[in-house]
């Protein structure tokens, strides 16, 4: 099984385009489309926010209707979150257009928004702006970079990657994917949109499954900002190109596909809390030797949401007692006075506290280790066997001067 650079158009049969429609002052490409002229199953997550755009309360709908599917499209710029009836009706707009352009029907297409809510769509620009993305596809690694850069907000850099193994009879299966996210981040769904294709032969039950299991322990450990968005929506579609015998049961081949998605998922998650608005580093939190894998969990994502510790990170500043404190609320069981916590660089780790008590270590050494681009906790329950990693960035002063005026 390999990592390596790629996106959604490197399974095959995959095509994509970005394109610049105008929905935003700038001039960037602001329309992203995925599509696969033979039939996909898809599975799917959403956001958990009770405010849920309209994109995604027709994905949902579409998910579940059992007709094959064949595209995702995308815009940025503006959410089509709290706009009511017309929302609605602009959502669906953006299907038709899209399913006419491709000569399939608006209930096989997915649709995704991001960008400022409680605004209106400038479908005068987006329509046409789907006509030339259902013209320009391509199957081109630029094309799959195309589509990624058109779904960024505040995004500094484009998030994509690819993964390939060997199933039986020496079939390759490759997944490829891009997604976007900055800020509005939180657990249970970052705020992102996210798209993976691959040519898996598979049971679409069994797709679900794979999503939900792969989004728990990636996107879901995911935190910037403590907000989690009205938009949030993660989709793969998988069109069977690869040749393999169609999986319909848990066997190597459907444990080899769920770790190439987690790999994907995983890459694709780091990359956006390491983007996070204004951030400069990147910290992963891993909690070890807990009780449950719920309170890893718990435990995990409490300290990676913590503004305390995102602030003290920023300042390269090894204030322990904060880590302890987010662990402290978390809702996780465990003993503070079994709890050590170390700073880990690759393989080294280096002691700050010991059976909850602080031991003789260097601030000096803390803050080095500290000022690096990635830095991780390493958080010792020593109560039992269970385990749980979650990852997030700095807080800085960019944040608030991002966020201050996202609308200007």
């Amino acid at each position: 099984m390999r990592k390596f650079k790629g996106n959604v158009t490197t399974p095959k049969g995959f095509s994509a385009s970005g394109v610049i429609a105008g929905i935003r002052k700038k001039n960037k490409k602001d329309i992203a489309l995925v599509y696969s002229e033979t039939p996909c199953v898809a599975g799917a997550t959403f956001t958990t926010n009770k405010v849920k755009a309209a994109p995604v309360v027709r994905d949902i709908e579409i998910l579940k209707n059992g007709k094959p599917k064949h595209a995702v499209v995308l815009n940025s710029g503006i959410a089509n979150a709290c706009m009511g009836a017309q929302g609605v009706t602009d959502d669906l707009a953006m299907a038709t257009a899209t399913a006419e352009g491709l000569g399939c029907t608006a209930d096989q297409v997915f649709t995704a928004s991001t960008g400022v809510i409680g605004q209106p769509m400038p479908m005068n620009v987006i329509l046409p702006g789907i006509h030339e993305a259902c013209i320009s596809l391509g199957s081109a690694e630029e094309d799959g970079l195309n589509a990624a850069q058109a779904i960024m907000t505040t995004d500094t850099v484009c998030k994509t990657v690819a993964c390939q193994f060997t199933a039986e009879d020496e079939i390759e299966v490759t997944l490829g994917g891009m997604s976007k996210g900055s800020g509005m981040i939180h657990p249970n769904m970052a705020t992102m949109l996210s798209v993976v294709t691959t040519d898996i032969n598979i049971d679409e039950a069994l797709l679900q499954e794979a999503v939900s299991q792969v989004v728990a322990d990636t996107f879901n450990m995911i935190s910037v900002d403590r907000d989690t968005s009205t938009n949030d929506t993660f989709i793969v579609l998988a069109n069977g190109l690869a040749g393999n015998e169609k999986i319909t049961k848990k066997n190597k081949v459907y444990e080899d596909f769920v770790l190439a998605l987690f790999l994907v998922c995983k890459d694709l998650a780091m990359k956006m809390a390491k983007d996070g608005e204004g951030a400069t580093k990147l910290l992963e939190v891993k909690v070890r030797h807990a009780r449950t894998h719920e309170d890893a969990v718990k435990i995990a994502k409490a300290v990676i949401s913590s503004n305390l510790v995102k602030a003290a990170f920023y300042g390269s500043d090894a204030n322990w007692g904060r880590v302890l404190c987010a662990m402290g609320y978390s809702g996780g069981e465990f003993d503070p006075d079994k709890v050590d916590i170390y700073l880990q660089d690759g393989d080294d780790r280096y002691l700050l506290v010991k059976g909850g008590m602080a031991v003789d270590y260097s601030e000096e050494e803390a803050t080095r280790l500290l000022s690096k681009e990635m830095m991780t906790f390493r958080i010792n329950c020593n109560d039992g066997y269970e385990k749980a990693t979650a990852w997030g960035c700095d807080l800085t002063y960019d944040y608030v001067k991002i966020n201050g005026d996202y609308r200007s």
